[in-house]
């Protein structure tokens, strides 16, 4: 655990990386290295137990792969719950290695419950320690839905404060027909406009010395005019940006994301990165890492030059 508010961590480590790219450790397993599918399947045989080994085998690949390049990844939940309990427990594993090349973590699982299973869900993200009946665990951030209200919300933002970590509340997604219900209308703007308040009233309770608070935001990379209209509207907030990448998004797309400081968004590929070994004529596990490192690398020089380009780069 650590006492260090999140989104100073969260600054200080894009700051010592250079990079504001967020890596989605995202493994489908039928785009796995016939080489880690073949030997988990030796272990173990098609089943959970032999998919959560490659899981975490090649989660442990591209973390090994990027660390020194990046500071955060995102592993999305429902690539590992696909698999049962071996599936949660290699995203834990996930989780606990990641830490221990001092990543930050932040867990893609867009929970979201009336407030006393809301109350549950941040636990068993956050950790408890005053429970004996649990093994301490905690990521270090944690998407969530806030389509239930703010009473589903509260329990998050208080545990978040409390225990040093971070929230990314869904405003403005990615997908095309988001605006399917965040763009419907009501008298106070649209439904993701009432959201984007909501963050701006709870990160006010807990701002940093970088000046960010630990209550941030969604806000996808496809939708380049809305990330300047959100960034006035929740000037304090993080934005978690994703569609960059396979969605098309690229370095050009979310400056609008950025304060002037070069800080205030968190630019996340998944599939881009992760399987762009595919394209490479070997998968030995140091091609693999090779394609893994240069795609990031790539993306991250594709960021810093759009950010250099409109005045906001930090370095």
């Amino acid at each position: 655990m650590t006492n260090i508010h999140f989104a100073d961590r969260v600054c200080a480590a894009i700051q010592q990386k250079k990079s504001h790219a967020v890596v989605g450790l995202d493994p489908v397993i039928t785009r796995m290295p016939t080489i880690i599918l073949n030997e988990a399947e030796e272990k173990y045989g098609k089943n959970d137990n032999g998919a959560a080994y490659a899981l975490f085998t090649f989660n442990k690949l591209i973390i090994d792969a990027i660390f020194e390049d990046v500071a955060i990844v995102k592993p999305q939940l429902a690539y590992y719950e696909e698999y049962g309990a071996p599936g949660i427990a290699a995203f834990w594993k996930t989780v606990e290695y990641a830490q221990q090349k001092e990543l930050i973590v932040i867990a893609d699982a867009k929970r979201g419950d009336i407030d006393s299973t809301a109350t549950a869900y941040a636990t068993s993200f956050f950790g408890n320690l005053q429970n004996d009946w649990k093994t301490p665990k905690k990521v270090d951030s944690l998407t969530i839905n806030p389509y239930l209200g703010s009473d589903s919300l509260e329990p998050f933002v208080q545990q978040a404060v409390d225990k040093k970590t971070g929230l990314f509340i869904l405003v403005k997604t990615s997908n095309p027909t988001s605006g399917d219900f965040q763009e419907l209308l009501t008298e106070n703007g649209t439904i993701a406009e009432n959201v984007a308040a909501l963050v701006e009233e709870y990160g006010q309770r807990d701002i940093g010395t970088y000046g960010y608070s630990s209550v941030g935001a969604v806000v996808g990379a496809t939708y380049p005019e809305a990330q300047a209209s959100y960034r006035k509207k929740m000037p304090q907030s993080l934005f978690l940006v994703p569609g960059y990448g396979t969605q098309g998004g690229n370095g050009k797309d979310i400056t609008n994301a950025f304060n002037e400081d070069g800080f205030g968004a968190l630019i996340s590929a998944s599939r881009s990165i992760i399987f762009a070994y595919e394209k490479a004529q070997q998968q030995s596990r140091q091609a693999i890492q090779e394609a893994t490192r240069a795609a990031l690398q790539h993306m991250n020089k594709d960021i810093n030059t759009a950010l250099k380009d409109v005045g906001k780069l930090n370095w």
